[in-house]
């Protein structure tokens, strides 16, 4: 053994490196400049030789340790450019030394991280694919606080982790090892107090196996061209306050191709696809609401680049992209976040508490800094890196609430004695304000099924700062209305026109989701009162009110062609359905429905504005009649909505202009399977006045139907003076006057 080799061994930290316990190998590892040279070191598990190439020399590293530690001194100044050569059997492999670069992440970066505000903590932490100083590898990082030390297994090295040992920053462990491309698998080798090594999942990873014991992948998520320029320069600019949102619910399992789906939407005159979650998730069966690797999208449906292109196309098809997001709550299996680095690290610290009570998965500690930046983080990436337009988180009721399906004794009060998760709620202000502030135009949607005050108004005025809130009321209390006979409707008559009530306390989008159509729910056509034909036409009605109602929409896969199956995640929706008339006129009705929705603005701009709706009719309790007004400006429509099973021919209501209504639109019309066939008719207001209104029109009402008129304003006429007659022949003449000017 050479002696100056020797008196440079620090056989401590060498000793602690072969049992890996080492956490700064870079301190002991690496080239070092000596008084006689500079000393390379690397540690090679199962070598039978090391030399070290630099230039046109190779030196012959010496064996220090059995378990496979090398070491030699080279007789320069400075330290050159040189690459392992390692011999194992009959195979030679050449490597650059991982513990010749730098540290990657800066120590402002760790900081940013450690107080919960780096956003971009995905450029760094993670597996990415780069060059440093000309040579190609991949940056890892993990953060894992309490491990003893972090190695890194993958395909690269053989599966051997202690040969790959990563260098303590504080809390973040990380690596940079030449020679690691895209697709090489790997996970985190990490030991705990106590001896015990973990195999972990990369909580950063770009892609994963589909199988979720298995491993990550490495994955270049910077190296997709875009072509959405123009979107995306727009979608800064967008206010949906003032544009059309008409949201198309699907899971991508259920589409051939992307360009099916990119065709379909484009067509169907949806403004935005909201995709069940495209994270990696465990199974099918959860619908991919079990996501294990945040920052994946699934290997199920390609690539990563597969994804993008999907959005990019989407993008240039003029469709907005919406993903399902989870923060609420993670799957528990071996390989996941579960105690990640032998310590409850991303779930909520009291176990007892830290199950969700519905679904056994884990709660988030959002009093963790770090564990906000990695959610925080996240929603940014899917916005800035896969170009998504808004997220849609679910389950926000489990975040908000700390006694959230639990008994009283089963839950810790807040400091004040309440049952709110003021964690959670600092964690949702963050990040609205955050994502909003870097993205602006993008839409963030809640999914809460309480009574959460002002869920949507600002974070600037201490909420939460959501664009919108599922109206599960109105939902629910619309279906359970459309269930009831005709006859008992008039005994729940406010049940249909409560929205109204409450509808500006938030901003609410109106929901006909997955959530109904499954688990023995019936799909929306089976809700619907009566005998085949009649659920038909009801829904007809119903989508009517929907899309006239205030507040964004959203639709559920199959509902468009009147699904009669509820929705099943292992079969494809039932598109024959399209070759039966029933099902195509129900279609065509849709399709032109939403296309009236998105082209008029009454019926989207100002939708939180309380002077664009008004109530014409909304006592006629015997009739079930309601009547409504829509406006955007000079723009006006009225919507008549029969809930009897009977046809009123002369139906009267007031109004306070002279005008002419013009049908626009009736599912009782012949080409959407109605009755009625012929021109559509122009009713012209009667100079007389109705109830406390200037003045009346007369209309004709199908049963179960719904009519959507345009509302043409006319001069006001000129009042006929009457002529003088005497006290007996005056009524006679008013009347007669009166008629001739009528007709």
């Amino acid at each position: 053994m050479d002696e100056k080799v020797y008196g440079y061994m620090d056989w401590p930290r060498i000793e602690a490196i072969v049992y890996g316990e080492e956490t700064a190998p870079r301190d002991v590892m690496g080239p070092r400049i000596t008084q006689d040279g500079v000393l390379i070191q690397g540690f090679f598990p199962d070598a039978e030789e090391v030399s070290v190439i630099s230039g046109k020399k190779t030196y012959v590293c010496e064996k220090e340790d059995e378990a496979g530690y090398f070491a030699v001194l080279l007789p320069v100044r400075k330290v050159p450019e040189y690459r392992f050569l390692i011999k194992m059997g009959e195979t030679e492999t050449e490597c650059y030394d991982p513990y010749a670069f730098p540290c990657q992440i800066t120590e402002e970066e760790e900081k940013a991280f450690c107080a919960g505000v780096y956003y971009e903590a995905y450029k760094k932490l993670g597996a990415h694919p780069m060059e440093i100083k000309g040579v190609k590898g991949t940056l890892f990082a993990v953060w894992a606080p309490n491990a003893v030390s972090v190695n890194i297994a993958g395909d690269f090295n053989g599966w051997i982790g202690r040969a790959t040992i990563m260098h303590r920053m504080s809390g973040i462990f990380e690596l940079f090892v030449p020679g690691v491309e895209a697709g090489t698998h790997y996970k985190y080798e990490i030991k705990v107090k106590g001896g015990e090594v973990l195999l972990k999942a990369d909580p950063y990873g770009n892609s994963a196996d589909h199988d979720p014991e298995g491993a990550s992948v490495v994955a270049d998520v910077s190296a997709f061209q875009w072509n959405d320029g123009d979107w995306m320069k727009e979608r800064h600019r967008f206010d949906d306050r003032k544009q059309p949102v008409s949201i198309y619910e699907t899971s991508l399992e259920e589409w051939k191709s992307a360009e099916e789906l990119v065709e379909f939407l484009a067509e169907e005159d949806f403004t935005h696809v909201e995709l069940h979650p495209v994270m990696e998730y465990l199974d099918d069966i959860t619908g991919g609401y079990s996501t294990y690797a945040y920052y994946a999208p699934t290997s199920r449906f390609g690539s990563v680049a597969d994804f993008q292109k999907l959005v990019d196309e989407l993008h240039q098809a003029g469709v907005g992209v919406i993903l399902d997001w989870t923060p609420a709550q993670f799957p528990r299996y071996a390989s996941g976040l579960e105690k990640f680095d032998g310590t409850p690290l991303y779930e909520r610290q009291n176990p007892a508490e830290a199950i969700h009570p519905f679904w056994g998965t884990l709660l988030y500690n959002y009093g963790s800094p770090m564990v906000k930046d990695f959610l925080i983080s996240n929603a940014c990436f899917w916005a800035e890196v896969y170009h998504a337009d808004g997220l849609r988180m679910d389950d926000v009721d489990a975040m908000l609430y700390l006694d959230y399906g639990r008994n009283p004794g089963e839950w810790t009060p807040n400091i004040y004695g309440t049952n709110e998760n003021l964690d959670a709620l600092e964690f949702l202000k963050h990040l609205n304000s955050v994502i909003k502030e870097r993205n602006p135009g993008l839409l963030l949607v809640a999914q809460e099924n309480g009574l959460w005050p002002e869920l949507t108004d600002s974070v600037e005025n201490d909420h939460l700062g959501f664009d919108y809130k599922w109206d599960m009321g109105w939902m629910n209390d619309t279906l359970d209305y459309f269930r009831i006979h005709p006859y008992d409707r008039k005994f729940h008559y406010h049940k249909l026109s409560f929205s109204m009530m409450y509808f500006y306390n938030e901003h609410y989008l109106l929901p006909f989701s997955h959530d109904e159509v499954v688990h023995g729910k019936a799909t929306i056509l089976q809700k619907m009162w009566g005998e085949y034909d009649l659920k038909f036409q009801q829904a007809k009605t119903l989508y009517t009110y929907m899309y006239t109602h205030p507040g964004k929409k959203l639709n559920f896969m199959g509902n468009e062609i009147g699904q009669f199956r509820e929705w099943d995640e292992e079969k494809e929706c039932d598109w024959m359905l399209l070759d039966y008339p029933k099902h195509q006129d129900f279609h065509r009705f849709m399709k032109d429905l939403n296309h009236l929705y998105i082209s008029e603005p009454a019926f989207f701009n100002g939708d939180y504005n309380s002077v664009n709706f008004r109530w014409i009719e909304v006592e006629a309790v015997e009739e079930r009649v309601y009547i409504y007004e829509r406006m955007c400006g000079e723009d006006h429509f009225i919507v008549v909505l029969n809930m009897s099973d009977a046809q009123y021919n002369d139906f009267e209501f007031g109004y306070d202009h002279y005008a002419v209504l013009h049908e626009v639109l009736s599912g009782e019309r012949k080409e959407y399977g109605g009755y009625f066939e012929g021109p559509k008719e122009d009713i012209v207001a009667k100079t007389t006045g109705y109830k406390w209104w200037k003045r009346k029109f007369k209309i004709t009402i199908p049963a179960l139907a719904a009519i959507i008129y345009k509302v043409e304003f006319l001069p006001e006429p000129k009042e006929i003076p009457l002529p003088m007659l005497d006290e007996a022949s005056i009524d006679i003449d008013r009347k007669r006057l009166r008629a001739e000017h009528e007709n």
